[in-house]
């Protein structure tokens, strides 16, 4: 396993004072408590914690789908919960790249199209976009099975397709929530794997939400999530 990222790799991404508070039957329930977070270029970081502690929710701030009731969220310094919410898409497209516990394909595109979408979400020709998405294809092994529709493919194959989507656009850092959740053991495993290698080569920051300590400890470094504050696992 590569080594961590060290004292003098880049702080991409830090989090400050970050709270978020939902309102449920009337009562203020605070889920993150003042999270401080700093994440460093390349690095893998596993969040880990009991189910409804707000894991999920860290996730979402984190990839700018929720914003924070306060505290601040900085990319490369840029206090990114200051821009409108169309300038915050176009930043989210461009930076961030999505994997989910059910791999959310579109059943009716192959997988190269599936691949190929958050390229033509930002506007680029498919003339151009495909050849992108194919080789990302070939990335995660998937070179023979570009023009399969995900019902065409194993649950892995797919969650597979959902990394090089997330992938594609050559994010700064990819979010995984509980993405082995939905996977066998052996899938799991190798979806991990598939991972480590796709960040040695790639330098792309990853962070994991999971339940699975062994996985997570795969990942160099784990946090616990414990009553809205990160703890060192």
């Amino acid at each position: 396993m590569r080594e961590p990222a060290t004292h003098q790799t880049p702080v991409k991404i830090e989090l400050r004072d970050l709270v978020k508070t939902f309102k449920h039957n009337g009562i203020q329930v605070e889920v993150l408590t003042g999270v401080n977070l700093d994440i460093r270029q390349g690095e893998t970081l596993a969040v880990v914690g009991a189910s409804g502690v707000g894991k999920s929710t860290l996730l979402h701030i984190l990839g700018t789908l929720e914003r924070p009731s306060a505290g601040k969220v900085l990319w490369e310094g840029e206090d990114v919960f200051a821009l409108e919410d169309r300038s915050l898409a176009a930043f989210r497209n461009r930076k961030v790249g999505f994997v989910f516990q059910f791999h959310h394909l579109l059943a009716e595109f192959t997988a190269l199209e599936n691949v190929a979408m958050p390229l033509l979400i930002r506007g680029m020709k498919p003339a151009e976009a495909h050849p992108q998405a194919a080789a990302m294809l070939e990335q995660v092994g998937l070179a023979q099975r570009v023009r399969h529709l995900p019902a065409e493919l194993s649950g892995g194959e797919r969650q597979r397709v959902a990394v090089a989507r997330a992938l594609v656009t050559q994010p700064a850092c990819v979010l995984a929530d509980e993405p082995t959740g939905n996977l066998d053991r052996n899938s799991a495993l190798a979806l991990f794997d598939l991972i480590q290698t796709l960040n040695a080569k790639l330098n792309t920051s990853f962070i994991i939400v999971t339940h699975d300590l062994e996985l997570a400890g795969k990942m160099q470094r784990q946090l616990k999530l414990v009553d809205g504050a990160l703890l060192n696992s």
